[in-house]
């Protein structure tokens, strides 16, 4: 029944969003939410956070810059 939906006369295509993706987009909202990585790691089910942390670094570009400002924040306090 979905492939007659997609193809359609006159109809957009629906687009194709695999269980991975749901998956995917899972883990991204959590992480940019500021979830911890070992959490959205084990919701994922991944062995450990650094499979996670390879996966999903580009999620969180600013990351190093953050952990920079908190750390010079501590030393000036």
């Amino acid at each position: 029944m979905l492939t007659r939906a997609r193809t359609s006369p006159g109809e957009e295509a629906l687009p194709v969003i695999r269980l991975h993706d749901l998956r995917d987009t899972h883990a991204t909202l959590l992480l940019t939410d500021g979830v911890p990585v070992k959490v959205v790691s084990e919701r994922l089910g991944h062995a450990n956070a650094t499979i996670t942390l390879t996966v999903y670094q580009h999620v969180l570009p600013g990351m190093g810059h953050e952990a920079a400002d908190r750390f010079a924040a501590l030393l000036d306090g």
